[in-house]
């Protein structure tokens, strides 16, 4: 298996990638057609709480949608350890879910599957919550009055269904998706709500009537018009 290092304000130690090697074994175990993993090491240099301050991201490259988790922690290894447990995990889910396809298993309920992720704190300040998936990066020009920054990312349009950018979402462990429906030909975000539930926002230019509201269970093709 080919695996990329990059460090970012950080070197990677040849300690580093060895530890790495000695474990990649499990992932080559549950990725099926596996390309490449990709680890990335970032240290904030501004980060007022040294326990987070070292971010490890960890992407899982396959020739379905990439697998990825990050987590923060006081050194290198630690936050590998914590985000190797996470990818592990979506890893295991996405083994499961091929096999539900070929028949041999009984579908996991989206909600046991993901009752375990953290919701999206709804009650933070965006300041405060931009810290919590991924790094803030600052320098020392920065007003550090207004820490929040606005980052633009750019990504291929991709088709697909509703259930299926549900399944893409956990795989990245984001609290939402971005894809193109392909009922609507719209684009779309699907987004995590409260308990076991969520929620997808579209926007049509054309469309004149008030907003409609359809609700419908997973991998149920009966929405219901509210």
């Amino acid at each position: 298996m080919e695996m990329t290092f990059t460090g970012r304000n950080i070197s990677v130690s040849d300690r580093f990638r060895e530890y790495v090697e000695e474990k990649v074994d499990k992932v080559e175990q549950l990725a099926a057609k596996l390309q490449r993993l990709d680890i990335k090491v970032t240290k904030e240099p501004h980060c007022k709480n040294p326990e987070t301050q070292l971010t490890v991201e960890l992407s899982v490259m396959t020739k379905g949608p990439a697998i990825r988790a990050e987590s923060h922690a006081a050194d290198k290894f630690a936050a590998f350890d914590l985000a190797f447990g996470k990818l592990l995990e979506r890893l295991r889910r996405a083994r499961d879910k091929r096999k539900v396809h070929h028949g041999r298993h009984t579908p996991t309920a989206v909600f046991q599957a993901t009752g375990g992720l953290d919701p999206a704190p709804s009650d933070v300040p965006l300041h405060q919550a931009a810290t919590a998936d991924e790094p803030v990066e600052q320098n020392e020009s920065q007003d550090h009055a207004n820490p929040v920054e606005i980052r633009r990312k750019v990504f291929p349009a991709t088709r697909m269904s509703v259930d299926d950018a549900v399944d893409r979402m956990e795989l990245v462990g984001h609290p939402f998706y971005l894809f193109v429906d392909e009922a609507t030909d719209q684009c779309a975000v699907v987004y995590r709500r409260k308990g076991w539930s969520y929620g997808i926002i579209a926007l049509d230019g054309d469309r004149q009537e008030p907003e409609t509201v359809e609700t419908r269970h997973y991998r149920d093709e009966k929405p219901a018009t509210v």
